[in-house]
């Protein structure tokens, strides 16, 4: 599916500070991180980014929220009612065998944030509430299914706690190890168990 890069062609400085700490970020990882490495990479006077942050962990709050935002917007729109649709839709998306690299290099910088999560209550604050907001997509959809007669009348929190961590499993794997995940697999799996723990009479 076709996935937006975070960054086009930045205009405003607050743009163009997130797309050097990014850029700072991929090259050199979290613990090499420095807001002299941030200032290499932009454009303009290091200045400004004192002027707009206090420090390191202040402009990656900001990026973090950044991506954050951009993530939503490359969500899926329903073009659909059926709740399977959108289910299967939404999978598509977040389990992408062949991810881009734009898309791949996002992932790993998510991916370096969240690890922060355990040291960082900011961090882990937005975090918590993204997942939560995720996974309140995905009992919309349950819920939504089971009144359209399609799924069966489950409770819809913990399929959607199972779906959400092996969505997040599959993506974490993949950004961390040599081994990389077999998201086509992983994929695989779920649609069987999504199948039959939800879906009535035929399978899709």
């Amino acid at each position: 599916m076709a996935f937006d890069p975070p960054f086009d062609s930045p205009a405003d400085t607050r743009t163009s500070i997130m797309r050097a700490t990014y850029d700072a970020l991929i090259e050199h990882g979290y613990e090499n991180l420095t807001i002299q490495r941030i200032g290499d990479e932009f454009p303009k006077s290091k200045s400004l980014i004192y002027r707009h942050y206090d420090g390191k962990d202040d402009v990656l709050v900001a990026l973090l929220e950044f991506l954050l935002d951009h993530l939503k917007s490359q969500m899926p729109q329903p073009t659909t009612t059926d709740a399977h649709d959108c289910l299967r839709n939404l999978l598509d998306f977040v389990l992408a065998p062949d991810a881009d690299a734009e898309r791949a290099e996002l992932t790993n910088v998510m991916v370096e944030l969240r690890g922060q999560s355990p040291h960082n209550r900011v961090f882990r604050e937005y975090f918590s509430t993204n997942d939560r907001t995720f996974q309140r997509g995905l009992v919309d959809i349950v819920e939504r299914g089971i009144e359209q007669g399609a799924y069966r009348p489950v409770d819809p929190e913990p399929v959607a706690e199972f779906v959400l961590t092996a969505m997040s499993g599959a993506t974490v794997r993949r950004a961390t190890t040599e081994d990389v995940a077999d998201v086509a697999a992983v994929r695989r799996e779920l649609d069987a168990y999504l199948d039959a723990r939800l879906l009535r009479g035929e399978e899709s």
